[in-house]
Order: C-alpha cells, then sequence, then structure tokens
C-alpha cells in the first residue's frame, strides 16, 4: 500500500525553504530542483484585450493544442490551470477501484486518488501487463524523476487490459515534449474510452508560471471534467503565451538540439563523479549511496537539487547559462571530494 499520510507534498523550486535551511540569501542561489527548461520561450509581449476580457473558449485555444499534440480533434482536449487541476480533479470523476501507481513518481498522484477513494497500490510499471487486481493505472511517461521510459505500443497494451476491466490508464507526459521520440506519444489514441493524457507546456517551453496545462480523452471523460472545473480556467495572458509558443516550430526545432546536448553535458557530469544516472533531456537522475549527502553538499554551496527520499536519489536540472555550469562543475568536484574524504575516515 502507498503511504499517503504526509500532509504536506514537497516539490522542487522551493527556495525560499532552502534560503530559510541553508543561511543563504535568496538570491545567491543556483535552482537545479525542477526540470523545467531554463531556456524558457520568449513570449511576445500580451495584448492588452488579453488583461480586460475573459478568456473565451471560441479562441481555438484547445484546437491549437489539439494540432500541436497530434489529439484527434479539439472536442478531444480540454485545456485546464495546469495539469495539477486535472491531478486532482480526475480521480473523483472515476469509479472507486484499485489504482496502481508506482512508488516513486510524481507526488500528487498517490494523494489524490486515495482522497477520493480509491485504494492505492504500488505499481511495477516494468511489467509487461498490469496486476490483474488493477482497475486504474497512472504511469508518467517519462516518469519524473527515474526517467523511465515506455513505448507507446507499452502503455496502449496496458490501456487494453485496464479497458477489458472498464478501468482506466492515465499517462502523463509531461516531460514527453522534449523527448526525441514524440511520437511515443499517446496523444493520438485519445479517442479510447479509457485513456487519459496530460501535457504541460511548463517544462518544455520553461512556462510553468503560466499555469496552462491539457487533459486528452475522449468528450465523455472531458464533460464531466469541465463541469467540475468551471468557466475561465487558462487566463487570457497565459493562452496568449501558450498560443505563440505552440506555433513557433523554428523555436521548438533549435530548442529540441539545444536541449538534447545539454542532457547529455549534464549525464556525463554527473557520471564522471561516479554516479550511475538515467536523463531526460531536461533532468538527470541518480539512485545512489551517497545522494543525500550530495543533495546537502551542493546546497551548502547555494545550488539547490531535489531529494527524494526512495531509493535515495537526487535530481538535477539544466543551468541556465555557461558560468551556472562552471559554478555547477566545480561545486561537484569539491563535493564529491568532500563526501569521499568523510567516508574514508
Amino acid at each position: 500500500m502507498t503511504d499517503t499520510s504526509a500532509p504536506l507534498i514537497t516539490h522542487g523550486g522551493n527556495l525560499h525553504e532552502a534560503a530559510r535551511l541553508y543561511r543563504i540569501p535568496y538570491g545567491e542561489w543556483l535552482d537545479l530542483s525542477t526540470g523545467i527548461n531554463p531556456h524558457g520561450y520568449p513570449v511576445p509581449p500580451v495584448p492588452p484585450d488579453a488583461w480586460r476580457r475573459l478568456p473565451d473558449d471560441g479562441d481555438g485555444f484547445a484546437a491549437l493544442a489539439a494540432r500541436y499534440y497530434g489529439a484527434p480533434d479539439a472536442s478531444h482536449v480540454l485545456p485546464v490551470a495546469g495539469s495539477q487541476a486535472a491531478i486532482r480533479a480526475l480521480p473523483a470523476l472515476l469509479p472507486r477501484a484499485i489504482a496502481g501507481i508506482a512508488p516513486l513518481t510524481y507526488s500528487e498522484y498517490a494523494p489524490a486518488f486515495a482522497r477520493a477513494g480509491h485504494e492505492v497500490v504500488s505499481l511495477d510499471t516494468a511489467c509487461a501487463t498490469p496486476p490483474e487486481a488493477i482497475t486504474h493505472a497512472v504511469i508518467v511517461n517519462p516518469n519524473n524523476p527515474t526517467a523511465a521510459y515506455a513505448s507507446a505500443q507499452t502503455l496502449l497494451d496496458w490501456h487494453a487490459h485496464l479497458s477489458a476491466r472498464d478501468g482506466t490508464l492515465l499517462v502523463d507526459e509531461a516531460f514527453a515534449d522534449a523527448m526525441p521520440a514524440p511520437s511515443a506519444s499517446l496523444a493520438s489514441f485519445t479517442a479510447r474510452p479509457g485513456l487519459v493524457v496530460l501535457r504541460s507546456p511548463g517544462k518544455f517551453f520553461g512556462l510553468a508560471g503560466v499555469r496552462a496545462g491539457f487533459v486528452l480523452a475522449a468528450p465523455a471523460l472531458l464533460e464531466p471534467l469541465r463541469e467540475t472545473l468551471g468557466a475561465w480556467t487558462v487566463s487570457g495572458p497565459a493562452r496568449h503565451a501558450v498560443s505563440a509558443a505552440f506555433a513557433d516550430t523554428a523555436w521548438q526545432r533549435d530548442m529540441h538540439t539545444r536541449l538534447a546536448a545539454e542532457g547529455e553535458r549534464l549525464a556525463t557530469l554527473l557520471r564522471a563523479q561516479r554516479f550511475n544516472v538515467q536523463a531526460t533531456p531536461l533532468f538527470t537522475w541518480t539512485a545512489d549511496a551517497r545522494a543525500q549527502a550530495l543533495h546537502r553538499a551542493l546546497a551548502q554551496r547555494g545550488i539547490w537539487t531535489r531529494f527524494f527520499s526512495q531509493q535515495r536519489s537526487v535530481r538535477v536540472g539544466l543551468p541556465a547559462s555557461e558560468n551556472e555550469w562552471m559554478r555547477l562543475e566545480h561545486a561537484l568536484t569539491e563535493s564529491v571530494r568532500e563526501i569521499d574524504a568523510h567516508a574514508a575516515r
């Protein structure tokens, strides 16, 4: 049974907490704790009407997202105030049953399903098929934080088994935009009952602050979710920013190339310090006996990473500039030397 008793769910980006814990001024931190693209999309100036008028669902926003993600059409896309809004609301719309969720994945899912009355059990996503007892399954693909990645065919096989049980497969593709194989997305299959795909422009486009996301699913599921969330879920300025980002194919192409190179650079940097790593273009994860010591040593040097007590692991995001890369490389070398010296005593 997954433990959902913790009253507070922690996330990366909590720099004020880091500043308090380590007594380093907020402005002196290098935040590598989130896995968000540090080279955010350069949003064009916001038109005055985006501030003055209520968001209008007739603006083609859902259709634009359907084209970008490859969903069947706009009726299969629901814009939401970040995928977080859907994660909290969706479980209550599903029949109460046993929900399988990986023990180390995005930490909001298990509490959301438990609050909605589902029994939450630990899920091994490496299995060829979902366990017989499970009716609903959540798979983050690529997984956050472990970077584990399942093929589209594997996920479709899972969906077929769950659908036969009148169950649901929820696939969170928040980090999929940056991956080199977008064909692994299940967006184009979301006309199938019992298949839900969550997408977020916040990670790849570096627009987490706009709080916009999309639920891709059959209209029969989207309609009750729309009624639950209510009107105007995505603000006018957010719609403007995301629409511009979706339309800029040249920026997307260049950014894919850049992130692939920088993701490999980060993974190589950690391998050089004898860490076994798994990586996406936006973050590198390592499960290592030295993980907590590394997290603390970097924090003492004003570099904030995300530590996971499960599997004693650390997730590290991309620096934004060459100066930040040099700062990280220097801090890594110093930290590992310090850790090794302590272990040798």
